[in-house]
């Protein structure tokens, strides 16, 4: 490696600087850390430090220690793109197993899961593979990670995610 490390411990939902000076393109499991290197397009080494287990979210990005930002953008995933009638109460059903949950007007993006889809054809819906980038509804806490194994962890990224307004 012939550049020094950069290294990341602070991360903001949307840039401040005028542009980000590299970015880091990653699916959906890996947007959910805490202490990483990380590969940025430009090809420099990124090490992500943050005080705690973070989200991120696209859009956001990872400060450097110098102020400088790197963007964050959701990488393309295999997913399953629900259609149908009755797209509310298929989005209920999704959300009613904590399974993370694009919503979008006419369709809904979820990770691939033969069980969630099998329950979802016996609903009626129109069930297509796709592949693009993930970015599923934010939960009541600001963040759209739904696991039982992240219950508890405090994922506030600043004062815009406050649920004390």
């Amino acid at each position: 490696m012939n550049a020094p490390m950069l290294t990341a411990r602070a991360y903001h939902g949307h840039a401040h600087a005028a542009a980000p000076v590299d970015q880091v393109v990653l699916d959906y499991e890996a947007r959910f850390l805490r202490r990483k290197v990380l590969q940025t397009e430009g090809g420099d080494h990124l090490l992500v430090d943050l005080p705690q287990t973070t989200s991120l979210e696209h859009g956001g990005v990872l400060v450097l220690e110098d102020g400088g930002e790197i963007a964050v953008a959701a990488a393309a995933e295999p997913l399953l793109q629900i259609t149908g009638d009755g797209l509310l109460r298929l989005a209920w059903h999704i959300g009613n197993r904590h399974t993370p949950c694009q919503i979008e007007d006419m369709r809904l993006l979820i990770r691939q899961d033969h069980v969630i889809r099998a329950m979802l054809v016996q609903l009626g819906a129109t069930v297509e593979e796709v592949t693009e980038p993930f970015t599923p509804e934010g939960g009541a806490y600001g963040h759209g990670r739904t696991h039982s194994h992240e219950h508890g962890h405090s994922l506030h990224h600043g004062p815009e995610h406050s649920h004390e307004h």
